[in-house]
C-alpha cells in the first residue's frame, strides 16, 4: 500500500509542478494508478466514467448558475446595492463598511461565486468608501473577507462540485449553508463595530450625520434593492417553495438574470458574446476538474486507499476537535498553492473517510470544505479574491493580506465553534427537510 499511495502522490504533485491543468493532472494520475495497479480495462470503463460522472442530474445546476453570475457581473446590481442599504447602515457603528457585508451577503444569494461577489460589490463600494474618507484598512479588508460569502450563502458552485463528487443532496447542502453563512456574515459585523468604536477615526466624522436621516427616505432606498430581491426569489424562493429543485431553480434564475440585463440595457451583441464565452470558458474547466476528481475517487477507492489512510490517521487516536484543527492547517497550507476547486478534487477522496469515522456527516464537512475553500480566497499568494481588489484599488498583495488577516482569523475560530457545535450546520436541513 506504501507504494501505491507514494505513487498517487508523486503523479498527482509532479505532474502539477510542471504546470499542468488541475483536471488534467487528476485524471492521468488515475489512469495512470488504474493501469499500474489493477487489472481494470481502462479503454472501456473510461467512457463510461465520463458519460455517468457528467451527466449527473445535480451537475445541470453548476453551468446555469455560472451563465447566471456572467449576467449580472455585466449590470449595474453593485449600485443599486449600495444605494439601497446605505441609509440603512449609517445607523450602525462603523456606517457604509457594512455595506461592503450585507452587499456581499445578498448578491452570495444570487451569483454562487466568491470572485463575482467581491468583484461586483467591491467596485462600487470600495470607490465610495474611500472617496467619503473611510479607512482603507477597514474598508478593504472587510470586503476581501465578506466577498467570500459568495460561496457559503446558497446558491454556490463549490456546494455543487461537493455534492456531485461526494454523492450528497445539493438542496440539502444549499439548505445547511444558510445559518453558518449568516452568523459569519453577522461576526464580520460585529468585529467592524467593536474596531470602529475602539478607532473612531476609522470612520470620517462627516458620515455620523447619517444618522438623522428621515425614515421616509430610508424606506425610499429600498426600492433599489428590487432586482436583487427579484431574483432571490426566482432561485432561493422557487427551491425553498417547493415548486423547483436546484437545477429548475437555476434556470430561473438565469430567466431572472437575463431581464435584470435587459431592463437595466446591459445586453448588447458584444455583451451577450462576452456572457456566452465567459460561462462556456469556466464551465470547460470546472467540468474537466470535476471528471478529473470523480475519476481519481473512484480508482483509489478501488485500491483501498481511503480506508488505508484512514486507518492510519485513526491509530494516532486524535480527538474530532484536533483532527478539524489539523485539516484546517492542512487548507490553509493548500490554500497557499491550490485554488479551492483544486483542493476539493485532490484531497476529497482521502479526508472524506477521515471525518465520517471522527463522527461528522457529509453534509457537515460540505459546509466546513465551503469554509476552508473561502479562505483559500484569501491567503496569499493564490487568492483570487486578493486579485480581483488589487485590480479594483491597485494595493499591493502584502498590504490586502494584512488588513484581511483579522476576517481570515474570524473564519478559523468559526470553523473551530462548527465543530464544537456541529448543530448549527444541521439545524435547518432537519427541521425542513427531515
Amino acid at each position: 500500500m506504501g507504494t501505491i499511495v507514494s505513487s498517487l502522490f508523486g503523479l498527482l504533485f509532479g505532474t502539477l509542478a510542471v504546470g499542468t491543468w488541475i483536471g488534467i493532472a487528476l485524471l492521468s494520475t488515475a489512469i495512470a494508478l488504474a493501469a499500474l495497479f489493477t487489472q481494470l480495462p481502462v479503454d472501456r470503463l473510461f467512457p463510461q466514467y465520463v458519460y455517468n460522472i457528467l451527466t449527473t442530474p445535480d451537475l445541470v445546476a453548476l453551468p446555469l448558475f455560472i451563465l447566471m453570475g456572467e449576467f449580472l457581473f455585466r449590470t449595474r446590481l453593485s449600485q443599486a446595492l449600495f444605494t439601497g442599504l446605505a441609509p440603512w447602515a449609517g445607523l450602525l457603528p462603523g456606517r457604509l463598511l457594512h455595506v461592503n457585508v450585507v452587499g456581499c451577503s445578498i448578491f452570495a444569494a444570487i451569483s454562487g461565486s466568491s470572485a463575482a461577489t467581491t468583484q461586483v460589490v467591491g467596485r462600487m463600494t470600495l470607490k465610495e468608501l474611500l472617496a467619503r474618507g473611510y479607512s482603507p484598512d477597514v474598508a478593504i479588508g472587510s470586503l476581501a473577507g465578506a466577498g467570500t460569502l459568495g460561496f457559503l450563502i446558497p446558491p454556490s458552485t463549490v456546494m455543487i462540485m461537493y455534492g456531485v463528487l461526494a454523492n450528497e443532496s445539493v438542496l440539502r447542502l444549499f439548505t445547511a449553508g444558510f445559518l453558518p453563512g449568516f452568523l459569519l456574515a453577522s461576526v464580520f459585523g460585529i468585529y467592524i463595530m467593536i474596531r470602529t468604536s475602539l478607532n473612531p477615526a476609522l470612520v470620517p466624522e462627516s458620515e455620523r450625520a447619517m444618522r438623522h436621516m428621515p425614515l421616509s427616505e430610508r424606506f425610499a432606498a429600498l426600492k433599489d434593492l428590487a432586482s436583487a430581491l427579484f431574483l432571490i426569489v426566482c432561485v432561493l424562493g422557487s427551491m425553498y417553495g417547493g415548486l423547483a429543485t436546484p437545477s429548475e431553480a437555476a434556470a430561473l434564475g438565469v430567466l431572472g438574470a437575463f431581464l435584470v440585463s435587459l431592463s437595466q440595457g446591459a445586453l448588447g451583441w458584444q455583451q451577450m458574446r462576452d456572457v456566452i464565452l465567459g460561462a462556456v470558458q469556466t464551465c470547460s474547466v470546472m467540468g474537466i476538474i470535476i471528471l478529473g476528481a470523480s475519476v481519481l475517487g473512484n480508482i483509489t477507492s478501488t485500491l483501498g486507499i481511503p480506508a488505508a489512510v484512514a486507518e492510519v490517521v485513526t491509530s494516532w487516536d486524535l480527538s474530532p476537535i484536533l483532527l478539524i484543527v489539523a485539516l484546517v492547517a492542512l487548507y490553509l497550507v493548500l490554500g497557499t498553492a491550490l485554488e479551492g476547486f483544486s483542493m476539493i478534487a485532490t484531497t476529497l477522496p482521502v479526508v472524506l473517510p477521515l471525518v465520517e469515522a471522527a463522527g461528522f456527516d457529509k453534509v457537515w464537512f460540505g459546509i466546513f470544505m465551503v469554509l476552508v475553500v473561502e479562505m483559500a480566497q484569501i491567503t496569499p499568494p493564490v487568492a483570487f479574491n486578493f486579485a480581483v481588489i488589487q485590480n479594483i484599488t491597485g494595493r499591493s498583495t502584502s498590504y490586502i493580506a494584512r488588513v484581511t488577516f483579522p476576517f481570515l482569523a474570524i473564519m478559523v475560530a468559526f470553523v473551530i465553534v462548527l465543530a464544537l457545535f456541529p448543530g448549527i450546520v444541521s439545524f435547518l436541513p432537519n427541521l425542513l427537510l427531515g
